[in-house]
């Protein structure tokens, strides 16, 4: 009981993987917009305080200009202690006075040297008044710290985000990896363990057909040994899924006609199962049991969508040499748009009992094995659903497709 609620727990938690997601992203805006917001606040700070430091430079070199006598406290004190804001003070004509903190190269001419103050002076321009005092103009701009603090963090949230992608790309990578590997290992040790069993009624079976009960129990027998077969080809596929499976040509129509065949004596009578072969000699790259499975597991969610009433129409459809479309169309309840890619979430499911994991499973098998792909081709609501799988119509394709190489409509 305790391990069912804990599967619960994780399904919910999966399940939910979007909202999750999007308050994660809306936590990550909050703290960036905090962040950012704080950061101007200081930078707001800073700006004032380097304008009052500014002005009261500007106001020393008025009164030094008026007060020739004793110079030497306001010199030291408070002109020369400024080392980090670039000032520029011209006269009233605008020819440069004096300069401080301005970038100007030890060798440079006279020439060269006007046309730097020339050009940082129209970029203090650019940037703030100037400080007017009695003979003079004091131009200034941010000092080299506030301006790399006006654009840390957003520097600083580039890097957290690159850095975060990247962690999140390796921890999903690794996480596909681990789960790949229980995946492979749980198919592998469900062949193993169905195997022992599954002979053991082939024997059985075999001893009935030579019992004196034959006679008279032939039709159950007969059933009981196309179930055994079932359950073969069902152990088969659990060790192709834990396996490199064989992708060979196949005969399209020949298997999903099987696979329809076995399934129409098993679901309710009221449903009408039909296959659509524009010609019976399609070939596509498969792996039989594989692709069977996948046939199954989409009829038997249509059954449950149409409340085990309704119609099943199959279409085999040789799209060009490269691809053949199998479109698997019911008159069930359909969906919503939106739904169209959740229904392949493991996990997601309507119904009140099951794990939601057979068309997840069939999207492994298609995309992972046949390197193909499936989805929902059209969908409405009290109308139905049609689902389509594209396979590879030989072996130079089958390293995989780009999504222009078919309509999805």
């Amino acid at each position: 009981m305790k391990n069912r609620l804990q599967d619960i727990a994780t399904l919910d938690l999966y399940t939910n993987k979007n909202k999750i997601k999007w308050l994660i992203f809306i936590c990550s805006i909050i703290i960036s917009f905090g962040s950012i917001y704080y950061t101007n606040i200081l930078v707001e700070e800073l700006k004032n305080r380097e304008k009052r430091q500014i002005e009261l430079l500007a106001r020393a070199l008025e009164y030094a200009s008026l007060n020739a006598d004793n110079l030497t406290f306001i010199n030291q004190e408070i002109i020369q202690q400024n080392t980090s804001i670039p000032v520029i003070v011209v006269d009233s004509d605008e020819n440069v006075v004096d300069y401080r903190n301005i970038n100007i190269k030890r060798r440079s001419s006279e020439e060269d040297k006007q046309k730097t103050l020339q050009k940082e002076l129209e970029k203090m321009k650019a940037e703030y008044e100037p400080i007017v005092t009695e003979d003079a103009l004091v131009f200034y701009r941010n000092s080299e710290l506030l301006t790399s603090l006006k654009y840390y963090p957003y520097i600083q949230l580039s890097v957290i985000l690159v850095f975060g992608v990247l962690a999140y790309a390796v921890f999903n990578q690794s996480k596909v990896a681990e789960q790949n590997r229980v995946w492979a290992g749980l198919t592998k040790e469900t062949a193993h363990q169905l195997g022992t069993p599954i002979a053991s009624l082939m024997a059985w079976i075999d001893y009935l057909r030579n019992s004196p009960v034959w006679e008279e129990n032939k039709e159950v027998i007969q059933e009981m040994d196309k179930d055994v077969v079932k359950l073969r080809m069902v152990t088969e596929r659990f060790s192709s899924i834990g396996s490199t499976p064989s992708i060979q040509p196949e005969n399209v129509f020949s298997v999903v006609d099987e696979a329809i065949n076995y399934l129409r004596p098993r679901i309710s009578s009221k449903v009408e199962m039909k296959v659509n072969g524009y010609s019976n000699d399609i070939e596509a790259m498969l792996n039989k049991p594989l692709f069977e499975w996948v046939v199954e597991n989409i009829c038997k969610n249509a059954v449950d969508a149409m409340k085990g009433q309704g119609v099943i129409s199959i279409d085999i459809i040789k799209e060009s040499e490269k691809f053949v479309f199998v479109d698997i169309t019911d008159t069930g309840k359909g969906m919503e748009r939106s739904f169209y890619k959740r229904v392949f979430n493991p996990g997601f499911t309507t119904r009140r009992r099951g794990w939601g994991l057979g068309l997840t499973l069939a999207k492994r098998i298609i995309e992972g094995y046949h390197k193909g792909k499936i989805y929902v081709k059209s969908s409405e609501p009290g109308i139905g659903t049609t689902f389509r799988i594209v396979l590879h119509g030989s072996k130079e394709g089958i390293s995989g497709f780009k999504r222009e190489d078919f309509l999805i409509q």
